[in-house]
């Protein structure tokens, strides 16, 4: 065997050249003209449009506001009956303590006293917002509000 005997295994084949004449032809398969046929194109993705759909907070400093303020939790009168006895002091702390609120990142939150249920004993309640009529219940029980 001669160099001049020697073939390939496969036959030589050049790649396609899209675009080039011939293969095929005019559009090169980009069907017709418009952004996507162009060279390089690139289509804005979807993202934007939901963005810009999304409403603007107006205002100074709205969303720092947004973070700061928490809205009180409310205990009922109810509940203020059933877990103190006679007599005894409430205190956010001690909501706490006995499972009627719970604390935000380490500290007790402001706690507002509703007038859902009825109230017999008397109870001493300081350190919390109390409502009209929940203030009502417990001065009518003999209790007080400082």
């Amino acid at each position: 065997m001669q160099l001049h005997d020697l073939k390939r295994k496969t036959e030589q084949k050049s790649p396609k050249r899209v675009g080039r004449g011939g293969g095929r032809g005019k559009t090169s398969g980009r069907g017709t003209k418009g952004q996507k046929a162009r060279s390089g194109h690139s289509i804005r993705p979807d993202v934007r449009e939901q963005l810009k759909k999304l409403p603007k907070l107006r205002g100074r400093g709205v969303n720092s506001l947004m973070s700061i303020q928490t809205a009180a939790q409310a205990v009922n009168v109810s509940s203020l009956e059933g877990v103190f006895a006679a007599g005894e002091t409430v205190t956010p702390a001690i909501l706490h303590e006995r499972g009627l609120i719970r604390a935000r990142k380490g500290t007790t939150p402001v706690v507002k006293i509703l007038a859902d249920g009825e109230l017999t004993k008397k109870l001493i309640v300081t350190g919390c917002k109390v409502s009209a009529a929940a203030r009502e219940k417990i001065e009518k029980a003999g209790g007080s509000v400082a």
